[in-house]
Parts: structure tokens; sequence; C-alpha cells
């Protein structure tokens, strides 16, 4: 069944249809989640809260991108949390595991504790940008999205998307020129 048959019949009460779009966007809304809040936890609970507001407001949806209205009601949830813990901060300093696809067979033993340790440093530096910024970067670069879908996730307009974009990688490299000996 193709997604925008799922989404009508899920519109039309078929918890079996939104059972199905949840399957296929779960683990791409989690690891948005993660990025923004770099908590597994948290991520896993603000991804079920993401969810959970979707099917909600499922009848709100007016068509274009499902993908683009799922992942902007997943960036709300996620500035949700983040404004939660500024109210009750945490001592907590995780690192985003950031699923790297090393195989560890294929490298050295310097060479994959080399891209580990980039991959620590990555998860950190996102974690540094400014949450606007952070979840543009990941929409881009790491979820995929087109500009216009990045636009219609985050309420935005096209330049604001690649000012904000533009800001983000240039101060992600920035903040990775120290690491530039360990990228594999």
């Amino acid at each position: 069944m193709q997604e925008g048959e799922l989404v009508e019949r899920a519109k039309r009460g078929d918890l079996d249809c939104f059972n199905q779009l949840v399957e296929a966007y779960q683990r791409r809304v989690y690891n948005l989640c993660l990025r923004m809040l770099s908590n597994p936890h948290d991520a896993e609970d603000t991804t079920q809260a993401a969810f959970i507001s979707a099917f909600r407001g499922l009848g709100k949806f007016r068509g274009g991108s499902f993908r683009a209205w799922l992942f902007r009601i997943a960036a709300n949830a996620c500035r949700d949390e983040l404004r939660l813990r500024l109210r009750r901060p945490a001592a907590s300093l995780d690192a985003i595991p950031l699923d790297l696809e090393v195989d560890r067979r294929a490298l050295s033993p310097e060479d994959y504790a080399a891209s580990q340790e980039l991959g620590r440093a990555i998860g950190a530096a996102l974690a540094a940008l400014p949450a606007d910024q952070r979840l543009a970067v990941i929409l881009r670069d790491i979820m995929g999205l087109e500009y216009a879908e990045i636009g219609q996730a985050t309420a935005s307009s096209l330049g604001t998307v690649k000012s904000r974009i533009s800001r983000g990688r240039e101060r992600l490299r920035d903040l990775l020129r120290g690491y530039m000996e360990l990228s594999p």
C-alpha cells in the first residue's frame, strides 16, 4: 500500500494503517529525537509523544509531505523537551551514539577506535549547535530531506532553512577542526 493511501485510511480511523506508518518512520523519528536531545531515554519518550501527537492530529494533515509533517511534530516535541530541561536541568552528559555504519572487521583496531572517537566528536559538536541549526543540519545532512521539506517541517522560509544549514555547517566545521586527523 502506498504512503498516501495509508495516511488516508489512517485518517478514517484504520489503526493498522497508522501502525504501518509508525513502523515505516519510527527509526527515523527516533534518530532525529536522539540527535536533538542527546539522550536515548528522552529520545524514546519524545518519539512516542510525537507519534501520539501525530495520531491525534492526523485529521489536520492537509496533504503534502507526510514525512515533513511528522518530522515537524517530532521537532516540536524535541523543542518542548529542551524547554523542560531548561526548567529542570539534569547532570547527565551522555554522548550521542551516532550509529556510524562502520564494519569493525574491515578496519584496523586503530582506525576503528579513531572512527568511534570521531563519532563522539561529531555528536558533541551537533549537541553544541543552537537547536534551530542542529535541527536543520540533521534534517538535511543526516535524514536527507529536501530544503522545501525542511521548510515545511520547521515552518520556516526557504531562505531561513538555507541560512540555518549554512551557519550550522560552518559552526560544525569550526567545532570539528581539531578532530580532522581522526577522519578515517
